[in-house]
């Protein structure tokens, strides 16, 4: 089948796709009960189970993992026995809406805007859902590799029910490639794989000062206070230029990669022309080759309803992200030892760890790679670029460390324009087209180079 018949039949396939992600936006698939019925997720996992049951995967089913979550898991063979086996990954679960008031659309209807199509999981990572199943339709009964499948559904909560599934049932999911649907492209028609991921460690802090609230006109002055230590504590890390600067961790590290122009930058994240840009690094360097600290919220008094009283205990979550060469245990061991360092007037510090995962740097020189590159050129007209990725998917280094033999692609819609994670996550449908053109090519290509 030539390229021209691919993208035909590709196009005509879109109206379903639209109205398939509709239909999968719709579901409310946030994996915290304690925001969304769990029900939802179900019923995302039984709507993806259905669907790729009806592109060839017959032994399709639900498998429950530690955290509770089920990942939907299946296979489909080819008439070669001895073709190649590569996996399919993606995730339905998704990030809540976060303010509501803050979209232009409503959250869980996918409604088109300037051609865009928006909604929660438009993105990340319902539309790369609709990439596999569009490139595997446009194929039909000519797919040339053996095909195995896992769809998550707690990526966003990064609760690790995937992560101990895996190494657990080994033979399952064992391929010789694995496309990691969940990362993107530089900008909207510039094909890229993701090569470098860093890791994550969350972190809560807890400072305690006093036993109970007391009056500020009484005591204050020579009372601690809680907050007011907790805000020092948490200055401390960024520097005045704004690198991150958690006593332990390097921060002069150099992305060897494309650049990442700052005027792209900005655009991309719809800051003004005259905006500082932080770090003494260049853009590249400050997301993908350092570690970046995010205070990500603060358990302290609300302004409307506060009182004239010393607050006797203050916490924090924080988010340090961390690139290759750096592990979570080192970084967890840093940051909880800076904090309690700085911590002033002897007040009470704990630091909880919530979650942890490893950074994922990429091998980028078998078969795997090679017929990516040329799919995504041939698909888009225009050369593959690598690039780094600021984000964290810890499932990458378990893949790495329990198929040392893989390849592991990371490939995806998630452009800088789809503002993933935010109110107003949107998808550029011709993106959809594209990687599912580059993924049909990719399997073409990829069977005829191992055969």
């Amino acid at each position: 089948m030539i390229d021209v018949e691919l993208r035909e039949r590709i196009a005509a396939l879109m109206p379903q796709a639209r109205e398939e992600l509709s239909e999968l936006v719709a579901i409310r698939s946030v994996a915290d009960p304690r925001q969304f019925p769990p029900e939802e997720c179900l019923h995302a996992a039984e709507w993806v189970a259905d669907r790729f049951a009806c592109v060839g995967f017959d032994d399709v089913r639900l498998v429950e993992t530690a955290d509770g979550s089920n990942a939907v898991i299946g296979s489909r063979a080819c008439a070669n026995a001895d073709a190649p086996t590569v996996l399919l990954y993606a995730h339905y679960d998704v990030q809540p809406p976060l303010d509501e008031g803050a979209w232009h659309t409503p959250p869980f209807r996918l409604t088109e805007v300037n051609g865009r199509w928006y909604g929660r999981g438009a993105a990340d990572c319902k539309g790369n859902i609709l990439v596999h199943l569009t490139a595997l339709r446009a194929l039909g009964e000519g797919v040339p590799v053996n095909l195995k499948l896992v769809v998550e559904g707690s990526e966003e909560q990064g609760t690790g029910g995937l992560e101990s599934f895996v190494p657990e049932h080994p033979d399952l999911l064992r391929a010789d490639t694995i496309l990691v649907c969940d990362t993107g492209n530089a900008a909207v028609g510039r094909p890229a794989v993701t090569v470098s991921l860093r890791g994550m460690v969350n972190v809560v802090v807890a400072v305690e000062a006093l036993t109970s609230e007391l009056h500020s006109g009484v005591f204050g002055g020579a009372a601690p206070d809680a907050l007011a230590a907790l805000v020092a504590m948490l200055a401390t890390l960024r520097d005045e230029q704004g690198n991150t600067s958690v006593q332990g961790l390097p921060n002069t590290q150099v992305w060897p990669g494309a650049a990442y122009p700052p005027e792209q930058f900005r655009h991309d994240a719809g800051l003004p022309e005259e905006a500082m840009l932080l770090g003494d690094g260049t853009v590249a360097d400050m997301l993908w080759a350092r570690s970046a600290l995010t205070i990500l919220g603060i358990d302290c008094p609300r302004v409307v309803g506060s009182a004239a009283a010393i607050a006797p205990r203050a916490r924090a979550r924080l988010n340090l992200r961390i690139p290759p060469g750096v592990t979570p245990e080192q970084a967890t061991a840093a940051l909880a030892r800076h904090l309690k360092e700085v911590a002033p007037w002897q007040v009470r510090v704990t630091v909880d760890v919530e979650t942890a995962g490893h950074p994922f740097l990429a091998a980028t020189t078998g078969p795997a790679y090679r017929a990516m590159s040329d799919a995504m050129e041939a698909a888009y007209g225009t050369p593959m670029t690598e690039l780094g990725q600021g984000g964290s998917i810890p499932l990458c280094t378990v893949f790495a460390n329990t198929y040392p033999e893989a390849e592991i692609v990371l490939i995806g819609v998630e452009e800088p324009l789809t503002l993933i994670h935010a109110p107003n996550e949107s998808v550029d449908p011709e993106e959809i087209a594209d990687m599912a053109l580059t993924e049909a090519l990719f399997l073409q290509i990829y069977s005829a180079a191992c055969g």
